[in-house]
């Protein structure tokens, strides 16, 4: 329990976020980078000839992460401005420097910047785990492949599958995820040192004019800061479509998650498949005997909480006026970082979950027979044309026999009779075990173990192959 029992307390730290998540949306790591941004930006301007020495760089270095935040909290007091709080305290730490700490920049320097940087990081953490769950979900459908059971249509008894090729559905959504996280991280993109609308104007005054130098700036600190590029023009502030792609990205893992969960609600259900449970769980304060979904449905409440707040970046993507407004801060500070960490706290879950999902085969093998009857009758059909039945009559009889078994089923709540009809009637001249001969539930499965196995081999091993560094880390669930 926290200790400040008296105040909000947000629901992801408690419960949800990763604490490795927590740390890239904390106010260490956001003045951090602040403070390596600035040393980028006096180290490029150093570089491009500006009146900055490298002592100066040196002693801003030496300070870059012991952060005097009561120096801060005290000027930001006195300021109102956040972004000057900072310049100050770290100029009290760096004497020698503080005459050139921001110099050119306005608050979006660091700010905007940060931002980018911020959601990078969390975005390759997301990619980690992302990769962990497309393995975790490959080692299930490479185990089952083979594993005859009921699909569904309509959440209606259709044509069998496997439990194997089942699970590819869920894999092939992680691996359009994936691909999705890839070309977002391929083409992120800084904003740079662009100035207050976004015309350099104040770099431009530094380098006596010369525009080569102000675009040098860009490409020196983008390099410095381990990107490609800056935004090649921009307002004060770099695009807000940029925290709606990003968004809308996480929002993809929500979307799949959540339709994992909902499919392993129903199997639990049906109690062909179920989500771990633990030695001492209690699933109901008042039914003992229930094992609730809790996990699959906590994936599916987090999924959807981060699909709708993606929708608060486009608002306010399209209300940007001209070069800046301000109403964009208050709201991308919560939406943005909170999609992650409820994204983060989601593929936890995903990744627990999956990696010990709890199969019942004879549950799944009594369920398919049950069903596989009504399933057989055309191969049962062809048969028995082939011994020389009329198809037309068959089908009718067929039909005749499937209703009187389905309503035996059904009203009387007996067993599916329709093979014992089939064999007593002597137009289909087959017997019993002739007809259950056709019923191997491998027969009517189709290429689902095929498909499979082409699908991890093809599509997911490359995927893990060229991530492998990223594989085998152990997720927490707090509650």
């Amino acid at each position: 329990m926290p200790n400040n029992t008296d105040t909000y307390n947000s629901p992801f730290n408690s419960r949800y976020a990763s604490k490795e998540m927590q740390y890239i949306y904390s106010p260490d790591f956001k003045f951090k980078t602040w403070r390596k941004l600035w040393i980028a930006l006096a180290e490029s301007e150093h570089e491009l000839g500006l009146n900055i020495t490298q002592e100066q760089i040196d002693e801003l270095k030496a300070h870059a992460d012991d952060i005097n935040y009561d120096t801060a909290a005290a000027y930001e007091k006195e300021f109102r401005h956040d972004v000057m709080a900072h310049v100050h305290a770290y100029g009290d730490q760096c004497p020698k420097a503080e005459p050139i700490i921001h110099l050119g920049a306005t608050s979006c320097y660091v700010g905007d910047n940060t931002d980018v940087i911020t959601m990078r990081e969390a975005l390759l953490l997301i990619k980690k785990k992302l990769v962990n769950a497309i393995a975790s979900v490959a080692s299930f459908a490479d185990k089952y492949k083979d594993m005859p059971c009921l699909g569904f249509t309509h959440f209606q008894p259709a044509q069998p599958t496997t439990v194997g090729k089942r699970a590819t559905l869920w894999l092939m959504d992680l691996v359009m995820d994936y691909n999705e996280i890839e070309h977002v991280l391929d083409t992120l993109m800084l904003l740079g040192s662009k100035g207050t609308t976004g015309t350099q104007a104040s770099f431009l005054e530094l380098f006596n004019g010369d525009h080569e130098k102000c675009k040098e700036l860009d490409r020196k600190i983008a390099q410095k800061m381990g990107f490609k590029s800056c935004f090649p023009v921009s307002g004060q502030t770099y695009a807000r479509k940029l925290d709606t792609i990003v968004c809308n990205c996480l929002a993809l893992i929500a979307q799949s998650c959540c339709k994992f969960s909902n499919d392993l609600r129903l199997l639990q259900n049906l109690k062909e498949i179920e989500e771990p449970f633990e030695k001492h769980q209690i699933g109901s304060s008042a039914m003992a005997y229930k094992r609730n979904p809790m996990r699959s449905e906590r994936i599916a409440s987090l999924s959807r909480y981060v699909m709708i707040d993606a929708l608060n970046p486009a608002w306010t993507a399209s209300a940007q006026w001209f070069e800046r407004t301000l109403d964009d801060s208050a709201n991308k500070r919560v939406s943005v970082a909170e999609a992650f960490l409820a994204t983060d706290g989601i593929l936890d879950l995903y990744i627990n979950v999956t990696s010990g999902l709890v199969v019942y085969p004879k549950v799944i093998h009594s369920r398919l027979m049950s069903e596989l009857p009504f399933m057989a009758t055309e191969n049962i059909l062809m048969d028995a044309v082939k011994k020389g039945g009329d198809r037309q009559e068959l089908h009718e009889k067929i039909r005749v026999h499937s209703m009187a078994a389905a309503a035996v089923v059904k009203q009387e709540g007996g067993k599916n009779d329709l093979i014992d009809r089939i064999a007593a009637d002597p137009a289909f001249m087959m017997t019993k075990d002739e007809i259950l001969a056709t019923m191997k539930p491998e027969n009517f499965v189709g290429r689902a173990p095929q498909q499979t196995a082409d699908f991890l081999s093809e599509v997911v091993k490359p995927i893990l192959d060229s991530n492998r560094d990223l594989l085998g880390i152990n997720v927490e669930i707090n509650v």
